[in-house]
């Protein structure tokens, strides 16, 4: 009898003393719920740490007219550290000319230049050589740029063909020189001996000191419709890669089929790009680069679609693409091959535009007189406010 009592008893008993266990992790369970929340919730606010939102970054002018400040299209949030006590940022430049083109490019590298940046020039070889030796010795001549050693002109001289890939390989070899070199720099950009700045580059680097580094310039869009047919399944050839002569591209009789393993894209052949963009179209740690690289080798205007398709197929970088070139160009209506050259006519819409950079010019227009006086403070041909102020702090 006592042995069926405890038998009765003990499942009972054992029912009994686990109706709390339930309740108990359910409660615990909640109170480290609140206490997570109550420790972590600061860090969780969506302006917390070092990010703060940027709708739109403007290059247009200020009210009390001292200096020019970014516009373009950027909505979304940019990251900044550090806020006035980060450092500006260093540009490095390529600026690039062919034959007759010397003295625009000593113009446009004088309105460009900065202590703090790079420059590359690189006049092609349909250039005569003693035009070449006079870029080399008008560098040289000027005493800023033997002091602080940061203007290059390239010794390799290379046929550069328009709307070819040769275009791209003269590019992607600055970049390796100043990668090269170990030089210290952030962006990349690419200018023509037509190209002019709209802004100081005081004011440059001040607006791109309160952006994220890892933003990248490049305007683009997707190769849709008529222009696949027209762009992506000719096949051309590049004159520059196998004759010792310029001359126009050739179009061959065959066409090929479209690309399967990325997508193409178009868009303006002047980039503003990030160091570590560049260093992965150069380095490749995947094969991705060289394979559209040698894509593009037979591709008409190869040189608006190279960088677009390698950025805007990579994961790593595609959400980092500002489709912006930076530039102000004017074109017809309906648009032709060219844009059109820029005179006085244009210059209040260039000013109103925002963009840091303007083309076409002709040489020695005066509209680039007016630009130098009113937009950029030139004190005299080949020197700026800037470099004088920069001058004065080195020199003590």
């Amino acid at each position: 009898m006592i042995m069926r009592k405890n038998a009765n008893f003990h499942p009972g008993r054992v029912f009994s003393d686990t109706k709390w266990i339930l309740p108990f992790f359910a409660s615990m369970l909640v109170s480290v719920t609140l206490i997570l929340v109550a420790l972590f919730w600061p860090l969780s606010s969506p302006n917390g740490g070092d990010q703060l939102p940027f709708d739109i970054i403007s290059f247009s002018r200020s009210e009390d007219s001292s200096g020019y400040f970014v516009e373009s299209d950027i909505r979304r949030s940019l990251e900044v550290k550090g806020d006035s006590n980060m450092e500006a940022p260093r540009l490095a430049y390529l600026i690039s000319g062919t034959k007759g083109d010397s003295q625009r490019m000593m113009r446009t590298l004088q309105a460009v230049y900065h202590p703090r940046n790079q420059y590359i020039l690189h006049l092609d070889l349909e250039a005569p050589p003693r035009e070449r030796l006079d870029l080399t010795m008008s560098v040289k001549a000027e005493p800023t740029f033997r002091e602080v050693e940061n203007v290059r002109v390239m010794a390799q001289s290379n046929l550069v063909t328009y709307k070819g890939p040769t275009m791209i390989a003269c590019t992607l070899q600055a970049i390796a020189i100043l990668l090269k070199e170990s030089l210290e720099w952030d962006w990349f950009l690419n200018l023509s001996a037509s190209d002019y700045p709209l802004v100081t580059q005081d004011d440059l680097l001040h607006v791109f000191s309160n952006l994220s580094r890892t933003l990248n310039f490049i305007e683009h869009t997707k190769i849709a419709g008529w222009k696949l047919n027209q762009r992506a399944k000719p096949i051309v050839i590049d004159p520059g890669l196998h004759l010792s002569k310029k001359s126009d591209i050739f179009w061959t009789t065959q066409r090929r089929s479209l690309p399967t393993s990325f997508k193409l894209f178009t868009g303006s052949a002047w980039v503003m790009l990030t160091r570590s963009f560049v260093e992965y179209c150069i380095l490749g740690w995947d094969n991705l680069p060289r394979t559209i690289l040698m894509y593009y080798t037979n591709f008409i205007s190869s040189p608006e679609g190279y960088f677009h398709t390698v950025i805007c197929n990579t994961e790593e970088f595609h959400n980092t693409a500002i489709s912006h070139d930076l530039h102000y160009i004017a074109w017809d209506n309906p648009p032709k091959q060219h844009p059109l050259s820029l005179t006085i006519k244009d210059y209040d819409k260039m000013v109103k535009s925002g963009a840091p950079f303007a083309r076409k010019f002709a040489k020695d227009d005066p509209v680039l007189d007016k630009i130098d006086k009113e937009l950029l403070g030139r004190i005299k041909p080949l020197r700026t406010r800037s470099m004088v102020c920069w001058e004065l702090r080195w020199w003590g």
